[in-house]
Parts: structure tokens; sequence; C-alpha cells
């Protein structure tokens, strides 16, 4: 056990070493959606990529779904995650009931999970999101 206890502290010890010197440079970052630059991936869905690559991934950005938006079953091979600011995120899962996504509400969306999404008819929504990976919207037929 002592052999384990040791061990674990080193480990331990190392990871925070490698830690710090990873945030040795780094500072803080501030970005206002409204004031980012966002760029129409799809009608009526824009996007300001906060950090990561959003085609690349992993990601997080800053997306707006305009007034009424509505995208039809799909699926993302990524796993995806969400806190809505303003208006509201519709999720619909293929089964199942559909859920309203508010301000301040979180949504986890697995990989591979067929769904439909939009916006709030008249307020759309904006949302913070993060993707494990690429970016993708494979449309089911």
């Amino acid at each position: 056990m002592k052999r384990f206890t040791v061990t674990l502290s080193a480990v331990l010890a190392a990871g925070a070493l490698l830690g710090a010197a990873a945030a040795q440079g780094k500072k803080a970052v501030h970005i206002d959606p409204a004031k980012a630059t966002f760029k129409e991936q799809n009608p009526g869905v824009s996007v300001a990529t906060v950090w990561g690559d959003y085609d690349k991934g992993p990601f997080g950005a800053f997306t707006k779904f305009a007034p009424g938006t509505k995208v039809p079953l799909h699926t993302h091979t990524s796993d995806l995650r969400l806190v809505v600011i303003k208006g509201a995120y519709i999720y619909k899962p293929e089964k199942g009931a559909e859920i309203r996504v508010g301000p301040g509400q979180y949504l986890f969306v697995p990989g591979g999970d067929r769904h439909e999404s939009g916006g709030d008819a008249k307020e759309g929504a904006l949302f913070y999101d993060t993707g494990t990976g690429p970016f993708d919207l494979v449309m089911v037929k």
C-alpha cells in the first residue's frame, strides 16, 4: 500500500507541474457575443468560434438560430453540449417529446443522436456550444 501511495503522489505531483507549466503564458479571454463576428453556416444558423476549430474540432462557439429556424432530422458525429443565453433552442428527438431549452439551461446531445433542432419562433436562439470533434450536420434521409 505504501508503494501505491508513493506512486500516486508522484503521479499527482507530476500532473500538477505539467498543468502549471501548460498554464504559464496563458491569459484570460473575454468575448462578448454581441460584438463577436458570426459566419453563416447554414440558412438561419450563424456561428462565432471562440476556441478550437469548428471544422476540425474540438471547439467552443456562440451559435445563433434566427427566429423560426428549423433544422430537419439529423445527427452529429461528435457529442455536443450547449447552454442557452437568449431565446430558446428547440430540441426534438426522433422518438420523444420536444424540449424547449431556455436561457441558463444546459443540453447534452450525444454523437449519433437523431433529432430536429431550431430556434424560438419570435426570439430565435443564442447559445454557447462545445463539440468533442468537428461540427458536422448529417441529414437523415
